[in-house]
């Protein structure tokens, strides 16, 4: 039942953010019911009965509501107006609250620059008192009066903070976004183009001397390109609007039982890869698995463009409580200067964003280069029977 009634309160806010004026035509009409509530009352003897003129006036001091987001500060004339008309020049009934007094305070409050709003509070200090000496002209009146008023306009300035920052979290995650792409975009192209310059770069010379093994390495150099551009289409079929990308089925992003398939290209090369595990295997998260997926995939590209390696290992170790992602080299290890590059910072921001830690710098006895990540993972989490075993 909660949920149901959260669906249609959500899909309400929804109708109203594309509809502003369907909005404020219904609050138009909940103050015209509450302020119709005196009129249908009766009255005691020794007042005069409501008239419709006092009705029809009571409906113009409402019908200015309706602009009160595009010209909230005018919509307060016209609704302090139409008041000291109404107080002046009909015998009506009074009302409990100053509803449209109300709703005009608060728009000015959670949407107009503070200019207006100092010119809205400064214009309500003299208006206020010559409404309430109309009236009662006790101090009771006044006092809550301003009360009421200063309410409606806190609750507009808390509006105005809570919009804001949403909208910082919103651009926030949207930059949050557009970082996870561009690492993806770049792990993705890096890899496979540093894949096809090596086999190209090799299949002149195969042309020459083995034929077999150059043809291998051209149908290597195809493969790997429509492999990166799979991988693209399915990255960017996130950012596609509309029907057409929304029934589009979309793949899942690669995992560590996609790891077999990515070290067959790297060895597709002329690079020796040797794949280990140790420890209990366990499923992991799609995220997490997705990451270590692209932090192996980076080290490789890494090892393929700057090592000059001739072999390189990678190794998966699971621990109680952590994930243990080693990929070591044989070739020249760092070199003297050397940054790391985007790729070993993505690899470093990937990992930090799982709560892990990457290292990175030469291998064991100081030879070649590694790169040693440790990512926490639970103990176990419930997955599919069909992602049992994926690889």
């Amino acid at each position: 039942m909660r949920t149901g009634v959260r669906g249609w309160w959500e899909r309400g806010r929804a109708l109203g953010a594309a509809n502003p004026l369907v909005v404020d035509l219904g609050i138009a009409l909940l103050v015209q019911a509450a302020m119709t509530m005196p009129f249908v009352v009766p009255r005691p003897a020794e007042f005069e009965p409501a008239t419709w003129p006092a009705y029809g006036l009571t409906t113009l001091t409402v019908v200015p509501l309706v602009w009160r987001r595009r010209a909230p500060v005018a919509v307060l004339l016209a609704v302090l107006a139409t008041s000291a008309l109404y107080k002046l020049a009909v015998e009506g009934p009074g009302q409990p609250l100053p509803y449209t007094g109300l709703v005009v305070v608060y728009t000015i409050a959670a949407l107009s620059p503070p200019r207006k709003r100092l010119a809205t509070g400064l214009l309500l200090l003299v208006a206020v008192p010559g409404a309430v000496w109309l009236n009662t002209r006790t101090a009771r009146e006044l006092s809550f009066s301003f009360f009421v008023l200063v309410a409606a306009y806190v609750f507009g300035r808390l509006t105005d903070t809570r919009q804001r920052a949403n909208r910082v979290e919103a651009e926030r995650a949207a930059a949050r976004e557009r970082a996870r792409i561009a690492r993806e975009m770049h792990d993705i192209l890096s890899h496979a183009v540093s894949l096809m310059i090596v086999q190209a770069e090799a299949g002149p010379v195969a042309v020459r001397t083995a034929p077999d093994r150059a043809e291998a390495a051209f149908d290597a150099i195809s493969e790997t390109g429509r492999d990166a551009m799979a991988q693209l289409r399915r990255m960017l079929g996130v950012l596609r609007e509309g029907d057409e990308s929304a029934a589009a089925p979309r793949e899942p992003q690669p995992g560590v039982g996609d790891l077999p398939d990515l070290l067959d290209g790297v060895r597709a090369s002329g690079l020796d890869v040797v794949y280990g595990t140790a420890g209990s295997a366990r499923p992991l998260p799609d995220a997490t698995g997705a990451t270590v997926f692209r932090i192996v995939q980076e080290a490789l590209t890494n090892t393929v463009k700057h090592a000059s390696a001739r072999s390189v290992r990678v190794q998966l170790t699971y621990e109680e409580r952590d994930l243990c992602v080693d990929v070591t080299d044989d070739g020249r290890g760092p070199q003297s200067g050397s940054g790391g590059g985007h790729g070993l910072v993505g690899v470093r921001e990937r990992a930090a964003a799982h709560g892990g830690t990457a290292v990175t710098g030469p291998g064991p006895d100081g030879r070649g280069f590694e790169v040693r990540v440790r990512i926490p993972v639970p103990s176990a989490i419930p997955v599919p029977s069909a992602a049992e075993g994926a690889w």
